[in-house]
């Protein structure tokens, strides 16, 4: 299990071979051994790559899941303890993370000391299977059904600039006013680039003016507080700018007041470790703010 899994996290029977110090032949004789135990066929092979097959899909989601429960049984008996414990795989975006993960972690590692916390900050959208993350924090519609899911709640977006650049270019007073405006926008796909607002009772989408490509939240959050340009954020990510009169939010009376989801996902399987089970309520305790 341990090799198969190697094969499909890494994409090739060579470069599981380095990692499990094996022979490449080695390792296709073992797949090919449970493929014959299995009588079907987990990998569809080609000479530029492995696809896995369906069966194969459901036999590596289960070869993740009973490999973790074995670590884990393992750690608890070796240690001897019997609290939440182990390698706790985490990965949030950049900005999420920034600002409303890190500053709780210092509690979380205080309350839990035998968890080893794994996490990963950023925005690209990485395979949880392949990477064998446990918790994942996604924000907006969740696409992939094949994962549970819990909410930690929702926030409100908003247009926002800092005064050096309004003093400097003006206020825009209507969304198409914007078209004239320098605007921050992601560099990476996303279902449109237009911006919504409220107009005549129904909600919009504008195309706002260029002003800098960025491939993470944060970035642009900086950057719009440096006076370079206009971008709509969420409020868990410039709530305290705003407080503080570092940035100012604009075309409030247009905002079509749409909420941006927040929910913690983790892998679908029977029994869920400790170590996942209470990151995710600890979460949901220190998050209730955003419900």
């Amino acid at each position: 299990m341990q090799v198969f899994a190697k094969v499909v996290e890494t994409g090739s029977f060579s470069a599981a071979a380095k990692l499990l110090e094996l022979t490449p032949s080695a390792v296709s004789k073992l797949v090919s051994r449970i493929e014959e135990r299995l009588g079907t066929l987990l990998l569809q092979r080609s000479t530029r790559q492995l696809v896995l097959t369906i069966e194969g899909r459901q036999f590596y989601d289960s070869c993740v899941r009973i490999l973790g429960d074995i670590e884990e049984a393992e750690q608890g008996i070796a240690t001897g303890k019997t609290a939440a414990h182990g390698t706790l795989r985490v990965n949030v975006s950049l900005p999420f993370g920034t600002h409303q993960i890190l500053p709780l972690i210092a509690e979380f590692c205080g309350r839990h000391p035998a968890i080893l916390l794994d996490l990963s900050l950023t925005d690209a959208l990485v395979d949880l299977q392949r990477e064998r993350v446990d918790v994942a924090i996604r924000m907006g519609t969740l696409a992939d059904a094949s994962f549970q899911a819990r909410s930690l709640g929702k926030s409100r977006l908003a247009v926002v600039a800092a005064p050096a650049y309004l003093k400097t270019f003006g206020t825009p007073r209507h969304p198409d006013a914007l078209f004239e405006h320098r605007c921050f926008n992601f560099n990476f796909r996303r279902t449109r680039d237009e911006w919504p607002f409220q107009l005549d009772g129904q909600t919009v989408h504008r195309q706002v003016g260029g002003g800098m490509l960025v491939n993470n939240g944060e970035t642009m959050r900086l950057l719009t507080l440096q006076g370079l340009g206009i971008s709509r954020l969420a409020l868990f990510h410039v709530g305290k700018d705003l407080a503080e009169g570092s940035l100012v939010e604009l075309l409030q009376e247009f905002n079509p007041g749409d909420l941006e989801d927040i929910h913690a996902i983790f892998r679908n399987q029977r029994y869920m470790p400790q170590r996942v089970r209470v990151f995710i309520d600890f979460l949901v305790e220190k998050l209730a703010h955003l419900k």
